[in-house]
């Protein structure tokens, strides 16, 4: 059954009629571009073809109804009186609700059920999957006009100053503006986009170690304050604007990790670039060799790997018909990234995954990926 089937008998079942509006948004996986965004930088994500899902319907009391078909849980709350819940899933409902308010928007409530296949907290971008699904409930409800940009800040805002998590643009742009078909590089600074064409003949897998991370409760915040740190010695607006040369004229100003924060952002910017140039002249090989030099960035440099990550990148780095490997996400576990032959998928695939259940004794999920399209409105009556 496909989840848009799933959503609507569940809304049918609880409700007592069909749904009047399904939302999607997609998750993500990050080609290449980590921890970039949140220094002006420049990302090359995509959007995956595992979503979330939001079957609902207009309610006129200024009241929000919520039940997760994944965690079993119903939420509700009042527009007009929300109260911060930390942890909850429904906090991303309520967070998208509160920066539409705080931007000058007039909301209309619903009713609503949720499902989703991305999997939680494994790198794939289910919470910005989940905003950018909620505020497009919102904005067809309350006749809000759609922007991927504009929701995409609006989403951003939710994540960092209700949910609590530093996040840069990356998560929220990619599933308000994805395409079906193609990457995109986005320019964190001003948000513009560049369609990227995976080369021909191969297909990107994403493979998830099972190991789970929260951003709020990780490193991920300790990142962001050392990039500014590095800011603050450079001179710069952010690390964007700076170059190695830049970085090692200061060295003596900051200590080793800031240096190494600094020096894997300014290389990952150079290496994302390098790779729209490879992917677009269908450089498999090129593509591969820059997604490998990135995960060592990430493992030594940047130090957001765990066991696991490192472990499945280095597998898959190994394998024959993979280009190249890296985690993906921000990191402290989740998932890992390839780039494969198409006709070796099958057998890459099985071999990777049996190969980190003999090092680890954890079976690992493997899911080829096809890029989709962003937020959309699936069925409207």
């Amino acid at each position: 059954m496909s989840l848009q089937q799933r959503v609507t008998d569940a809304f049918t079942a609880q409700f007592g009629e069909p749904p009047t509006l399904i939302t999607r948004a997609p998750g993500r996986v990050n080609l290449i571009g980590e921890h970039t965004d949140y220094n002006d930088g420049f990302v090359l994500p995509m959007a995956i073809d595992r979503a979330v899902w939001i079957a609902l319907r207009p309610r006129q009391d200024g009241y929000v109804f919520a039940h997760s078909l994944e965690f079993n849980e119903s939420a509700e709350f009042l527009l007009a009186e929300m109260v911060h819940r930390h942890g909850e899933w429904a906090e991303y409902i309520k967070g998208v609700a509160w920066s539409l308010q705080e931007n000058g928007y007039e909301l209309i409530g619903w009713d609503g059920i949720v499902t989703s296949d991305v999997p939680v907290g494994a790198s794939l971008s289910s919470s910005a999957a989940f905003e950018l699904a909620s505020a497009r409930a919102f904005s067809e409800l309350s006749d809000i006009p759609w922007d991927p940009a504009v929701m995409a800040k609006i989403c951003q805002r939710a994540e960092n100053e209700w949910v609590g998590v530093s996040s840069g643009i990356m998560d929220q742009m990619i599933s308000a503006s994805g395409v079906d078909g193609e990457a995109l590089l986005i320019d964190c600074r001003d948000l513009s986009t560049q369609r990227v064409t995976v080369p021909a003949g191969t297909v990107v897998i994403v493979m998830d170690t099972m190991t789970r991370r929260e951003l709020s409760n990780s490193g991920y915040n300790d990142r962001v304050r050392e990039c500014k740190l590095a800011v603050a010695a450079l001179g710069v607006k952010a690390l964007r604007d700076a170059t190695l040369p830049m970085l090692d004229s200061v060295r003596h100003q900051i200590d080793d990790v800031v240096y190494r924060r600094a020096r894997h952002v300014i290389s990952e910017d150079e290496r994302t670039l390098e790779a729209v140039e490879a992917m677009n002249a269908g450089d498999a090989v090129r593509m591969g060799d820059l997604m490998n030099a990135s995960h060592r960035s990430l493992h030594e440099d940047y130090e957001v790997t765990n066991h696991h990550t490192n472990l499945m990148a280095v597998i898959a780095q190994g394998l024959p018909g993979c280009y190249g490997a890296r985690m993906t996400g921000g990191g402290f576990g989740g998932c890992a990234v390839a780039l494969v032959e198409a006709g070796a998928a099958e057998t890459f695939s099985a071999a990777v995954a049996a190969e980190y259940k003999v090092q680890t004794g954890i079976d690992p999920a493997i899911y080829v990926c096809r890029a989709s399209s962003g937020a959309n409105i699936v069925e409207a009556s």
